[in-house]
This record gives structure tokens, sequence and C-alpha cells, in this order.
């Protein structure tokens, strides 16, 4: 029967497993992203620091 085997295709296809490599590309990014930006916030501070205190 042809609905048979369009079932096991399906069934096949969502048994496989998938790696989401684009949702852990993405969390390197943020991750990166929020470290590159607290450091950033913490020179100019230390930059604004020195700067006040002459």
């Amino acid at each position: 029967m042809k609905h048979d085997r369009i079932f096991d295709d399906i069934s096949k296809i969502i048994a496989q497993p998938r790696s989401d490599w684009r949702r852990q590309a993405h969390a390197v990014a943020l991750d990166l992203g929020g470290k590159l930006a607290a450091g950033l916030v913490i020179g100019i501070g230390i930059a604004v620091g020195m700067a006040l205190a002459g």
C-alpha cells in the first residue's frame, strides 16, 4: 500500500537524530558577544576611573 510506505518514510525521518548546529553556533556567538561586551565595559570603566584620578 502506498500509504504504508509514506508513513514508514515519515517515521524514519522523525526518528533520525538531527544535530542542530545553528542553535549551537548561535549559543557560542552569544556567549562570546557577552564576554566581549563585559570586557569593553570593564576596560572603559578602568579608563574613565584612571582619567578621573588624574
